[in-house]
């Protein structure tokens, strides 16, 4: 069948294998909206090209809570699990809160322990440890805060799919409210209340939002119950709930959620409070990161919140909720130092397992030259860096893939998996649980986690050829990187950049604007750090940009970028302001590169 796409720059194929083409054909509404905002024609483009209609162009530029957040009762149970969280506070009831040990699972723990501490609560709190217990409420977990005293128990990013904790915990009299945003099985567990705009039953439409999202919608509602019971008083002022807002816009960016719609608005005003420097654990991890710009989407997703999910990864994730809640800013260093010492520490242990990954994924591709889907598995590789090796090999090979850890007593294997474009993993894992192949498992299109016998890894394999090849393949044929606009290295200003951001923040479902360099040169190349290269681009006027590519020193992109000298290049990427040493100059971040032809 003839491809009839229309190529930007005429590229068909890149050092990475994708086509780039065109974000926006038609530059008709792009226009209007130039026109009827005053905005920029390149500001025009980049709405226009993210499907933003010309009456939405107020609210898209300028989101807010008020215009955005929906009423707590089109939420299905929110209510009816937020007048039970009120009914133990009024009682003193003992609540305990138990929050996955990730960036979302850390901040919608500290968002919600710090509520009820205001409200006059002193929360029982539990992460679970990744090795020792694995993901999501478990009966030892359950069982440990029923007999702490606990009669209401609050799940954090976990929950929907665990079904025998959770009779375990009725069988106890706890009533169990789950607060969650993962994928929905069938048959729902045992509880109380189960907020998850992904259920069936729910019409909120906001099945987008990460679990601190929703936490927040909980924290809302709750405010507004206590404030109707006239619970606020001198000696518990009303909390001030827009506070939480840095911890929403942290989670919502390292949770991968699509920047649309309420996310937005959680985004663009969580970074205001944020930049307002007031949470001392955040200072803390941003000090110490040398973090010296305001913060934005990228010190998020690749700053800060790598070195709270090492807590989760390599150490405890309770010390991460212990920090976000912290008022004394010398304890905060001292926390925020172990953990910069875990993210090494993870560093370290991810490269090493990558390494024997990538060697059981070059033998399997070298099988059959193409895999709807790649599943390896080592004995004792860490638990905490699984996912994150999942992304590197779904990055070089261009298939959903699956990285799992054996345990050396058990004979059970857990992991995780990160997917492409236009395959769903979680359902395919929803599907492999409902088969009988995997033990328990769940999550998202993008990611999910399993845990399995080892005995059937072949199993899992066979199936996932069987049941993701017809996707996977649709996937790959439709891979192509879309392309904003063309510039050049001298109309790549920082006033442009600027101009950009306020289309911002860029994320999941908008993505940050990519432009096409046109035949420019590489003049100067060298490897940063362990597997970067930064590099500077020359146009034909002499004009030039510096550069920098990530984490493909030992891929062709890569080596065309440090060999290359004598032919230009056409280079794509996404430009930012590079405020290092407290200069400001223009930066791209380089995507993909092309031969000219």
């Amino acid at each position: 069948m003839a491809d009839d796409r229309k190529f930007f720059l005429d590229v068909k194929q890149s050092i990475r294998q994708q086509a780039w083409v065109p974000r926006l054909e038609n530059s008709r509404n792009a226009l209007a909206i130039s026109q009827r905002y005053g905005l920029s024609e390149i500001v025009g483009r980049i709405l226009a090209g993210r499907g933003v209609e010309l009456d939405d162009v107020d609210i898209w530029l300028n989101p807010t809570l008020r215009d955005l957040m929906p009423a707590p009762e089109t939420v299905v149970d929110l209510v009816k699990g937020a007048e039970r969280i009120v009914e133990a506070i009024c009682n003193s009831e003992q609540i305990a809160v138990l929050g996955d040990y990730d960036v979302d699972g850390i901040s919608s723990t500290s968002i919600l322990v710090q509520f009820l501490k205001s409200a006059g609560a002193e929360p029982l709190r539990h992460i679970p440890n990744r090795v020792k217990e694995g993901y999501g409420p478990s009966i030892f977990a359950v069982e440990k805060l029923q007999g702490e005293g606990a009669s209401v128990l609050v799940t954090l990013d976990c929950g929907t799919a665990s079904h025998e904790p959770l009779a375990r915990a009725k069988e106890l009299g706890l009533d169990v409210v789950v607060v969650d945003h993962h994928q929905v099985p069938e048959e729902l567990p045992q509880t109380f209340a189960l907020i998850n705009p992904n259920r069936n039953d729910d019409l909120s439409g906001l099945g987008n939002l990460c679990a601190a999202g929703v936490t927040m919608m909980l924290i809302a509602t709750l405010n507004k119950i206590l404030r109707e019971k006239d619970w606020w008083n001198d000696q518990r002022p009303t909390p001030d709930i827009l506070q939480y807002l840095d911890l929403v816009a942290l989670a919502t960016v390292c949770d991968v959620v699509p920047l649309t719609g309420l996310n937005r608005a959680f985004v663009r005003q969580g970074l205001r409070v944020m930049a307002n420097r007031k949470r001392i654990g955040l200072v803390a991890l941003a000090d110490g990161a040398r973090l010296v710009r305001q913060p934005d989407v990228y010190a998020l997703g690749f700053i800060i919140g790598p070195r709270l999910n090492a807590a989760g990864r390599i150490g405890s994730a309770m010390i991460g909720v212990d920090l976000m809640n912290c008022d004394n800013r010398g304890e905060a260093n001292a926390i925020a130092q172990q953990l910069e010492n875990w993210n090494r520490e993870r560093q370290a242990i991810e490269l090493g397992v990558v390494d024997q990954a990538d060697m059981q994924a070059q033998a399997a591709m070298g099988k059959t030259g193409n895999l709807p889907a790649l599943v390896v598995a080592g004995q004792g590789w860490h638990p905490g860096v699984l996912g994150l090796a999942a992304a590197r090999l779904k990055e070089r090979y261009k298939v959903p893939s699956f990285v799992l850890g054996i345990a050396k007593d058990s004979g059970e294997a857990t992991g995780s998996g990160r997917s492409i474009k236009g395959v769903d993993l979680g359902g395919a894992v929803q599907a492999a649980v409902k088969a009988g192949i995997v033990k328990k498992g769940g999550g998202h299109a993008m990611a999910a986690g399993l845990s399995i016998a080892e005995d059937r890894i072949g199993d899992l394999r066979a199936f996932f050829e069987e049941t993701l090849v017809e996707e996977t393949e649709l996937a790959q044929k439709n891979q192509s990187l879309k392309i904003d606009a063309a510039l050049t290295a001298s109309g790549a200003t920082i006033a442009l950049i600027e101009q950009i951001e306020t289309a911002g923040p860029f994320g999941a479902a908008n993505p940050s604007p990519m432009f096409a360099f046109p035949a420019h040169r590489v003049v100067y190349a060298d490897i940063a750090g362990t597997d970067h290269v930064r590099c500077t681009l020359a146009a034909a006027d002499g004009s030039r940009i510096k550069a920098i590519a990530f984490r493909v020193a030992d891929t062709d992109l890569g080596e065309m970028l440090l060999t290359e000298r004598s032919m230009p290049l056409h280079f794509a990427g996404r430009l930012a302001i590079n405020d290092w040493g407290g200069r400001r100059e223009p930066q791209l971040f380089i995507e993909d590169v092309a031969r000219v032809k």
